[in-house]
């Protein structure tokens, strides 16, 4: 593969990082008419209740605002990058299995079960449902598994979920019959289910065509205006029976936050997602509205190239992440509305090493450790941009914060076409954020040499081994074991400073029922409109 189609693939899925979620750094206030307006101001953080459940009742229509979108967007259930994508994807498409909004354990969709074979983490047998239907009334075979697998990893055109499940070998993958899979893979991976399982390996039928788009989802596809709207109608063979309980679904674009918010307070959308924090106070006092906010596993680290001065030594590493305040951040960066992390991602992961130490700001060692390194009066150069809410924000604190340690700090600051351009994941000091995700899935997207986003080339031959084991094994209490060992590795030697998990913020009338708060970090509940419907 080409340097040039190497970044294509690798960039792809780019386009979402940089159109998901806007970076809102400032807050907003009511204005004349119950608008809002841009301006700063503090707030009290929302409180973490769940909405109440009520009983729903059959028909009538949704109208969800959603962030972003432009006249790149798509309808191909292996290529969403930006929010209205994605939001579709949930709702036209589904993947064999998923993580549900709580982050319980995998949830089967259309497979019925996804168990390795003579127990062993290499080969593994689907099998699905039986009786699934496809929109155009078409039934969900082996054969359709097959060709959805072959076309996400198409070497030729891969598409988005190419990256989580390339290791497929899918010239020995073979229908045993008709609603059966045998999937070899190239290495041992025991969480291969989850990773077959992400919203963007949908299984479309044999012959898919993007312009006629046939899904197995809760809705059918009726219209779709590229950064505009789509449209979609119930679908009434949909398995999970009596689901879904609207009979439409319109999916809005709105790529200014304060239109979105606009539109929910003008009644012309039912529900938004990414609520900007500076709007909760005031919104929750509008009996008309209600208040969706998830604790969720959501990070947007600090990333150091430890394969570069001044980060190739340990010890400024240490010294970094010793320089945070991370109570003061999540006040003045989230505005309270998340909680403190301690360096390591996939806090719902049951192998998560909570037992580690919880890092505190330690100013004196910081400096004793950057003496040490032959850093005294250390200058850096933070690379931040808009790519995520408090992003921007973060890196002011940060600096800030680094000052008191005798660390200077100069900012940066680029748009999000530079920052996620030919020097994304060369950038030696800088930022980016992720959506939650068990701790296995997430180094194989970020913390090997293999990744396709190992922004802080991160590449310990001890950790590399302990993973390989760690994946083999099919026991979790093992894998577990394994698991907290190479944690505590990254943990000391690692290139990410991850000060604190950020809440998800969603909002929508109280005229709807059906919302839960999802620990994904996807907005609106894991984007499912199927379990949403008007109340009785």
């Amino acid at each position: 593969m080409s340097e040039d189609s190497l970044r294509e693939r690798v960039e792809q899925p780019l386009t979402r990082r940089q159109v998901l979620h806007g970076a809102l750094v400032g807050g907003m206030t009511m204005g004349a008419g119950g608008l809002l307006s841009a301006c700063g101001g503090s707030i009290s953080p929302a409180v973490l209740l769940p909405p109440p459940i009520q009983p729903i009742k059959a028909g009538g229509s949704i109208r969800v605002g959603a962030t972003g979108g432009g006249s790149k967007d798509v309808i191909d259930a292996h290529l969403p990058t930006a929010d209205p994508d994605i939001m579709r994807n949930w709702n036209l498409y589904e993947s064999l299995a998923t993580r549900p909004a709580d982050f319980g354990p995998l949830q089967m969709l259309l497979a019925e079960s996804i168990e390795p074979e003579k127990g062993s983490a290499r080969t593994w047998t689907v099998r699905l449902k039986p009786g699934l239907e496809f929109h155009n009334g078409k039934s969900v075979t082996a054969d359709d598994v097959i060709f959805s697998i072959n076309r996400i990893i198409d070497p030729k055109n891969p598409k988005v979920g190419a990256t989580s499940i390339g290791y497929i070998d899918t010239k020995r993958m073979k229908k045993l019959d008709n609603l059966t899979i045998r999937v070899p893979l190239q290495f041992p991976n025991a969480t291969f289910p989850d990773d077959i399982g992400q919203y963007f390996n949908g299984i479309v039928p044999v012959g898919y065509d993007p312009n006629k788009p046939v899904g197995t989802g809760a809705f059918m596809f009726d219209s779709f205006t590229p950064g505009q709207q789509s449209v979609f109608k119930r679908f009434p063979n949909y398995w999970e029976h009596p689901k879904p309980h609207v009979d439409e679904l319109t999916i809005i674009d709105f790529t200014d936050d304060t239109a979105r918010v606009n539109a929910l307070l003008g009644g012309e959308v039912d529900a938004i997602d990414n609520l900007p924090t500076g709007v909760i106070a005031e919104l929750q006092g509008n009996k008309a509205l209600r208040v969706l906010v998830s604790e969720t596993g959501e990070w947007q680290p600090f990333t150091m190239r430890v394969d570069q001065a001044p980060f190739n030594d340990v010890r400024v590493r240490q010294a970094f992440r010793l320089v945070v305040n991370r109570p003061q951040m999540i006040e003045q960066v989230l505005l309270r509305q998340g909680r403190q992390a301690n360096d390591m991602y996939s806090p719902y992961d049951p192998a998560y090493a909570s037992s580690l130490p919880q890092r505190h700001q330690d100013l004196e060692q910081a400096k004793s450790l950057l003496k040490a390194a032959g850093h005294d009066g250390l200058s850096v150069q933070l690379v931040t941009a808009p790519i995520f809410q408090g992003v921007q924000a973060a890196a002011q604190v940060f600096a800030q914060q680094a000052s008191a340690a005798g660390v200077k700090v100069s900012i940066r600051q680029v748009d999000t076409t530079t920052f996620f351009g030919p020097n994304y994941l060369k950038w030696t000091f800088a930022q980016d954020f992720w959506a939650t995700r068990q701790y296995l899935p997430q180094v194989a997207q970020g913390s090997l040499p293999t990744s396709p986003f190992n922004e802080t080339h991160w590449a310990d031959p001890t950790f590399i081994k302990l993973i390989q084991e760690a994946r083999a094994q099919l026991n979790q209490a093992k894998r577990d074991d394994i698991l907290h060992q190479a944690q505590a590795i990254e943990y000391e030697r690692g290139g990410y400073i991850i000060p604190y998990f950020s809440d998800q913020v969603d909002a929508y009338s109280t005229k709807l029922t059906g919302f839960v708060p999802a620990k994904s970090g996807f907005p609106l509940g894991n984007y499912w409109f199927k379990n949403v419907g008007y109340k009785a």
